[in-house]
Formats: structure tokens, C-alpha cells, sequence
């Protein structure tokens, strides 16, 4: 199972830097009305997210800048930013410096305990498997997000 896990995570975030590949840059800021967040904000907030769960999971070091938690945490939203945002290219070699590193997992680190468990609300994950298919389904989700952006930019 966990071999299917890494095999997700690796087909998951291909299609995710092929979606962002194909958007236009002037579409990344694009912000409807009723939503607080843009296809750059989703883009950032998946790096962001994917080198937090990493680092939890498997004890890495953080791979991205300080600033992209200001930019990209849960509840951050571009009007509220104070910094100039990364542009296109940049999130994007991210994103794919982090699939290179997921070529690198294994099932036994996946199957490792957690130093503590990681609790989110009423979620509890104990192990790095547990915690890392969570990140995989939060990626997608955002995935969808930049999808429906897109169509109404």
C-alpha cells in the first residue's frame, strides 16, 4: 500500500506542474469575486503545505523561503500581502524539486511512526503514511481549486 502512496504522490504533483504549466502568467492573479485566494495563492499554498507535511514526515529540512509563510500559510490571501509574490517560474521549479525528492521515498519511511502524532481537529495521524497520503489529498484538492480558477479567469 504504501508503494501505491509514493506512485500517487509522484503522478499527482505531474499532473499539478502540467496544469500550472499551461496557464498563462497574466491569469495567476486573477482574483473573482466572492474568493479570497488566486491560482498564484494555490500554487504557493501547495508548495508551502507539501515541504511542512515533508518535514514532519520524514524529518527534512525546509527547502523553500522564510516569506512563503506569510504569502502562502492557511488564511494568508494576496490582499494582505506585503511582499511581492514569486513569480510563475519559481513555485513551478518548486514543485518540481519536491517531486524529485519524492522519488527518494520508500515504503519504510512511510510506515515509520511520527515522533508525536500530528492532530488536525478531530484528525489524528501516527504515521508518516498516514500524514503524507493527507498532504497528497490537500494537493489535490487545491488542484481542483486552480482548475475552477482557471475556467473563470
Amino acid at each position: 500500500m504504501t508503494q501505491s502512496i509514493i506512485h500517487t504522490s509522484q503522478v499527482l504533483r505531474q499532473v499539478v506542474i502540467g496544469q500550472v504549466q499551461g496557464i498563462p502568467e497574466e491569469q495567476f492573479d486573477v482574483q473573482p469575486a466572492g474568493l479570497s485566494n488566486t491560482i498564484r495563492w494555490n500554487v504557493g499554498h501547495i508548495v508551502y503545505w507539501m515541504d511542512k507535511y515533508t518535514a514532519l514526515c520524514f524529518g527534512s529540512v525546509s527547502a523553500i523561503p522564510a516569506y512563503y509563510e506569510t504569502l502562502f500559510a492557511s488564511g494568508t490571501k494576496p490582499s494582505d500581502w506585503n511582499t511581492a509574490p514569486p513569480s510563475k517560474d519559481e513555485p513551478l521549479q518548486r514543485l518540481a524539486a519536491q517531486l524529485s525528492r519524492m522519488s527518494e521515498l520508500t515504503p519504510a519511511m512511510l510506515e515509520a511512526a511520527l515522533n508525536e502524532p500530528f492532530v488536525m481537529g478531530p484528525f489524528q495521524f501516527g504515521t508518516a503514511g498516514e500524514l503524507f497520503n493527507f498532504a497528497l489529498m490537500h494537493e489535490a484538492i487545491h488542484l481542483g481549486k486552480i482548475t475552477s480558477l482557471q475556467k473563470l479567469a
